[in-house]
């Protein structure tokens, strides 16, 4: 894993109709759209905010995360129109001598429905296994999120099984949680 390269700059990443970038001030609004979304929170830790200076203060916090090497959290655009955020993407949990990677998404409910989550999947899995050189990349999903286990798998991702009651979520307690990967030998993209 070529972590140097994977914090050098922030991830501007693009395909055909999505460009994944660094999240800034001016997507406040959507941001807080998404972000203030209860039924988005239903299957992932954390719990709806219902003040837009909190929103705020997290693309700081995005910003920091990034510098300090623990996350990198990405804003996902239509190509077309970039200045609407739909989405964010996770990439975080970096085991280097392990070579493996965690990701995750989360996209505003208006924009479901149009494969934009497999589309963020596959920008990132590509990214991360072929310019990043990860081994292993995996995804945590909540065994009742039906939606995001089709994503995976439909991105080439590999049910491994559930984890039960190994985690503890924020404002979730103790949670079952289904692991999927995909091993750069197993990568067709």
């Amino acid at each position: 894993m070529n972590d140097d390269l994977l914090f050098k700059e922030y991830p501007y990443l693009e395909s055909d109709e999505l460009v994944l970038k660094k999240i800034t001030h001016e997507d406040l609004n959507s941001f807080f759209e998404l972000c203030s979304d209860e039924i988005l929170f239903k299957y992932k830790p954390g719990k709806a905010k219902k003040n837009i200076k909190s929103v705020d203060n997290m693309i700081d916090h995005y910003e920091r995360d990034f510098n300090k090497k623990k996350t990198i959290f990405l804003g996902i655009y239509l190509k077309s129109n970039q200045t609407t955020l739909i989405g964010l993407g996770e990439i975080f949990d970096f085991d280097k001598k392990a070579s493996v990677v965690t990701i995750g998404y989360t996209i505003n409910r208006n924009y479901w429905g149009n494969g934009y989550a497999s589309k963020y999947t596959n920008i990132v899995l590509d990214y991360l296994i072929n310019t990043i050189e990860v081994n292993r990349v995996q995804a945590f999903v909540m065994p009742e999120n039906t939606k995001s286990h089709k994503v995976l798998e439909r991105s080439g991702f590999v049910k491994e099984g559930t984890i039960r009651q190994a985690y503890i979520w924020k404002d979730k307690g103790l949670v079952d949680l289904t692991l999927y990967s995909v091993l750069k030998k197993e990568y067709n993209g």
